[in-house]
């Protein structure tokens, strides 16, 4: 499928075939290209928690309104983000590079995020964005389906999944068969409304 196609028809599917399990080999591709997303300064501060435990992901369903596609769908993905990945250890983000440029990049990652917390938590939700993205269009182009879901409590799935302290959860997503189509779709906004040239 090429890439007009995935963007084309990936829809928010709700209902899954809770009998389907995807390979090994799948969820290996599927996070192989999740994780050439990009990130800023090359941090890759994703962390994708893949939930297998069926009595956690029954008690993540709780958290998440009853919705269904948490227990019925292949996968469970909580995209989560390291606040502080920019301070950890941040040369092994420029490992292939040049002395000189690791050298010129490394300490322009830490003077740009350092006591900037607003600007740790925006970084962490544009990378889990992108990544999430991905992760759809990929699975799409697998023959799946996904769904994007911040209907959750995210103090309770935190708590869970042992989240720690430094990190933070962007949203869950969902892949599998679908047992039901999307709805149609509630109505694209006109582009004249949303493109904008130059300025406001």
């Amino acid at each position: 499928m090429n890439t007009f196609d995935a963007i084309q028809q990936r829809r928010s599917v709700k209902h899954y075939d809770a009998s389907h399990q995807m390979t090994d080999q799948e969820i290996k591709t599927l996070f192989e290209l999740a994780i050439l997303s990009p990130t800023s300064f090359n941090i890759q501060n994703w962390r994708f928690v893949v939930v297998k435990n069926p009595d956690l992901r029954q008690k993540i369903q709780e958290a998440a309104w009853n919705q269904s596609q948490i227990t019925e769908a292949s996968l469970t993905i909580i995209l989560c983000a390291d606040l502080k990945a920019w301070q950890k250890n941040p040369n092994r983000y420029w490992r292939n590079t040049s002395e000189e440029i690791r050298d010129r990049l490394v300490p322009m990652i830490v003077q740009f995020y350092e006591g900037k917390e607003q600007l740790q938590r925006d970084e962490a939700m544009r990378s889990c964005g992108m990544a999430g993205q991905t992760i759809m269009l990929t699975a799409k182009a697998m023959g799946y389906d996904s769904c994007p879901m911040i209907g959750f409590d995210p103090q309770k799935v935190s708590q869970f999944i042992n989240l720690p302290a430094d990190h933070v959860i962007g949203f869950i997503i969902v892949v599998g068969k679908a047992a039901k189509p999307a709805n149609p779709r509630g109505g694209q906004l006109d582009l004249s409304e949303v493109l904008i040239y130059d300025h406001f």
